[in-house]
């Protein structure tokens, strides 16, 4: 069994106090190593070594720091296979939705190594003659990342790569369920060529190191991708020290099936955003609300489909669908699906375990799920599963459908399936969320387009990913210049 170590200030480190935990694998529960608690000691010493590597770094030119950045997307490329082996072995995905993964970090990498090229500030008019009005960027501090479980390298990757790009240093704090993914990556990017203290990594609890990095007077921006509850406990903390903040919480998106779609389309696109990556997706497809006049078609095409899926380990050739990534996981994903027989929920598919013989018999493995006749109200149509489960809500015409989407605390991904262009213009102008799908799935990002939720799904403050990520990662300093 391997042990591994936190990098502060340059150095392989373990925790003060010595204690460890294991991570390990939920295909089939074997201990794959073990990683340090780091203290709030640990963790200060991680933000003062940023502290301390930040003026040498934020004052490399910044298409110097691009070149650093471009070393690490080739040399994330050049391990991809190994990289993916160790993620799907960690969080439980298939080979090929790692493999995928890994290369979405890769092109982050690729992309915000130009930025190095394009960051830049704006020339204004004067307001006087012989003045010289203009804006610069600066870097704006030492970064707290703070990220899930669910992409081990894909989350980190877009959080990391623009906040080095834009000059700052960072310290970083994975989910304990996937260290082993997060320690790679760290030690390409040593690879590649970051000076010491420019990254800090460190493994532990979020009561420790989380409530460390967020109270923190010297921390300048903290970034968290995770639960609402604990995305609201970690802004309540920071704003006293007036940090800035990104948020990217929960989801419980809808997908939109009108009577005129394509039902082979409306049905795979269901499964590729509820059942891929095992419905464990900030974006998956939970609630699918149909029009009256395909909903009997599509239910049972749902159905169908959902029981041919393949569950199973992911590494194994001809799985579909890999096991949720824990114990706790498991029990939240079958507790809802009791719940929504209790709520009167027509369970059409699904809802047991399954012990597939590539899992040795152990694992955390559930059944694809589809239930039908759900009403909007109900705990399953309202709260974040963060599993493989659809729930099929029936609806009489387009504007109720669109009622029914936006009747949520949450507003991160929608989706409708249309071929009426006026009503697929309707319903983007009209869905309350920050990422619009339109005969695609809910899951999937491009990685040059702004992401983030509204309402309960983020901080309604910064967006992520693409040209947005400067407005997080940067101060503007304003100048005037009187010459003559």
């Amino acid at each position: 069994m391997n042990t591994y170590q936190n990098y502060i200030a340059g150095e392989w480190v373990n925790a003060s106090s010595g204690a460890t935990f294991e991570n390990s694998n939920p295909a089939n529960n074997e201990t794959l190593g073990t990683f340090p608690l780091a203290t709030r000691e640990d963790t200060r010493r991680a933000i003062e070594a940023a502290k301390a590597a930040l003026p040498q770094w934020s004052n490399l030119p910044a298409p110097a720091r691009g070149v650093i950045l471009d070393k690490a997307a080739q040399l994330i490329g050049a391990r991809a296979d190994e990289l993916a082996a160790i993620l799907t072995k960690e969080e439980g995905k298939t080979l090929t939705e790692s493999k995928g993964e890994v290369l979405r970090a890769r092109d982050i990498f690729r992309y915000y190594a130009g930025e190095g090229f394009r960051m830049g500030g704006d020339v204004l008019p004067g307001n006087f003659p012989d003045e010289l009005l203009y804006t610069r960027r600066e870097a704006l501090g030492v970064i707290a990342i703070i990220t899930p479980w669910n992409f081990p390298i894909a989350i980190p990757s877009w959080k990391i790569a623009p906040a080095l790009a834009y000059g700052n240093t960072v310290v970083f704090k994975p989910a304990s369920l996937v260290p082993e993914t997060a320690k790679v990556l760290v030690e390409i990017l040593i690879e590649a060529g970051l000076p010491p203290g420019v990254i800090n990594f460190v493994t532990g609890s979020g009561r420790e190191v989380g409530d460390e990095l967020s109270g923190s007077p010297l921390v300048s921006g903290l970034t968290f991708t995770g639960s609402v509850g604990v995305g609201t406990g970690i802004y309540a903390r920071a704003i006293k020290n007036l940090t800035r903040v990104q948020l990217e919480m929960g989801g419980k998106n809808p997908l939109v099936v009108l009577n005129d779609a394509k039902l082979d389309l409306a049905v795979a696109l269901s499964v590729t955003g509820g059942f891929g990556l095992t419905g464990q997706a900030c974006t998956a497809t939970s609630r699918v609300i149909v029009e009256e006049g395909i909903a009997d078609a599509y239910a049972e095409a749902l159905a169908q489909a959902a029981r041919k899926l393949v569950v199973g380990n992911g590494l194994e050739s001809g799985v579909q669908m890999g096991p949720v990534v824990s114990d706790d996981q498991l029990k939240t994903d079958l507790d809802y699906i009791g719940i929504g027989k209790s709520e009167g929920a027509k369970l059409l598919v699904g809802g047991e375990l399954v012990k597939p013989s590539n899992g040795g018999g152990k694992g955390y493995y559930v059944q694809p799920t589809v239930f039908d006749a759900v009403d909007s109200k109900m705990q399953i149509a309202q709260e974040e599963i963060f599993g493989p489960v659809i729930g099929i809500i029936r609806v009489k015409n387009f504007e109720e459908a669109l009622e029914k989407a936006n009747g949520i605390g949450f507003g991160l991904a929608a989706g409708v399936v249309t071929n009426d262009l006026n009503k697929a213009m309707r319903f983007a102008n009209g869905i309350d969320a920050g990422v619009v799908k339109i005969n695609e799935p809910t899951t999937g990002l491009a990685l040059q387009a702004p992401f983030g939720g509204f309402k309960n799904s983020s901080a309604n403050t910064f967006k992520e990913q693409g040209k947005s990520a400067i407005e997080f990662y940067t101060r503007t300093k304003t100048v005037y210049l009187k010459y003559g």
